[in-house]
């Protein structure tokens, strides 16, 4: 049995080397050119432009609570500017954004959540309804995330 697993092993081997032997390699064309270098600028690569969707502010973003220990929810529309009480975090909307051909699409608001018990930042920044874990809290014991602009 030994001899037959020592052969299959060798024979495996030699497979894998003749495999080696047959690899090429191809001299590629060098990129063209795009490069554009100005005295006043840095070095600028010629890139088409991108559109960017026009997007409308709302006048309050509606957020979704989450307390991991006990698993109870909670939805809170906050006006833009406001503050609201979420379990024990308090959350302010700087800012509520979605785009303008698609009112029901993907909002992003602008939140700074502080956690009432410690008293410090729990999060900052901009959070994306359709990837809320993009950027997300990270708090132990309480989660919250966008659900969607209200313009009412």
């Amino acid at each position: 049995m030994r001899p037959l697993l020592l052969s299959a092993a060798f024979s495996a081997l030699a497979t894998f080397a003749w495999a080696q032997s047959e690899i090429t390699v191809e001299t590629l064309d060098p990129a063209p050119e795009t490069a554009v270098e100005d005295d006043s600028q840095p070095l600028i690569l010629n890139q088409p432009e991108v559109s960017q969707p026009e997007a409308a502010s709302g006048s309050s973003a509606l957020l979704r609570g989450l307390d991991k220990v006990n698993g109870r929810t909670v939805d809170v529309d906050v006006p833009l500017g406001g503050r609201a009480a979420v379990f024990g975090l308090e959350v302010a909307v700087g800012d509520c954004r979605f785009p303008v051909a698609n009112p029901t699409g993907d909002a992003y608001a602008l939140l700074s959540i502080t956690d009432t018990r410690t008293g410090g930042t729990a999060f900052e920044g901009w959070m994306i309804a359709s990837s809320p874990a993009l950027n997300a809290l990270d708090h132990n014991r309480y989660d919250v995330w966008v659900l969607r602009c209200n313009n009412s």
